[in-house]
This record gives C-alpha cells, structure tokens and sequence, in this order.
C-alpha cells in the first residue's frame, strides 16, 4: 500500500496516524508541506526517523525545491519526480491519502 500525505506534521496529526497504521513494507510518498517531516529538522518530532525502519518513504521533490529544504533530506528517504509519483501509485495498486 502506499500512503500519501500532504500536510505538515506541524498542522495536522494525518502523519502521526499513518506512521502509527502503516504496516512493515508499505510506502510512504510526503508531498507540500509534509515534505518538511523528511528533513533533519524534522524527521524526528514527525516520528519519521523511526518509521524509516520499516516503511519505504519518499518524498516529491519539486516539493522539497520549492521550499527550499532538498539539502537537508533525511538519510533513507528517496525524492522522485512526478513521473516518480506515477510509477509508484501504478507499482502500489492500493493506496491511502491522509487528509
């Protein structure tokens, strides 16, 4: 399965819960403002660091330049373009959005 999540850890609990129901081997793609969970200023207030363990995670990387945090991206986490976005909703035929 893969989960997708677009808001901050900051303003919403939707990552926390994913984390906390995401089963080993699932994937994770952080878009928007969620993208600032996988930097090292935030991966381990969002639990993140952890989840690392045991999940796939990604993050959308025209996301990570528009705000300007792709030099701070965790260790483990992949950035994919769109076209990455597309192969893995089509490599995950079940997928979650956490609003």
């Amino acid at each position: 399965m893969l989960h997708i999540v677009n808001k901050s850890h900051r303003q919403t609990s939707s990552l926390q819960s994913c984390l906390r129901l995401a089963q080993d081997g699932h994937a994770l793609l952080l878009t928007e403002d969620a993208v600032y969970a996988a930097t090292r200023g935030g991966a381990t207030s969002a639990g993140l660091a952890e989840a690392l363990q045991r999940l796939k995670v990604y993050v959308l990387k025209p996301d990570l330049d528009a705000r300007g945090v792709a030099g701070s991206l965790v260790d483990g986490v992949t950035a994919v373009d769109y076209a990455g976005f597309v192969d893995l909703v089509a490599e995950h035929p079940n997928n979650q959005t956490w609003l």
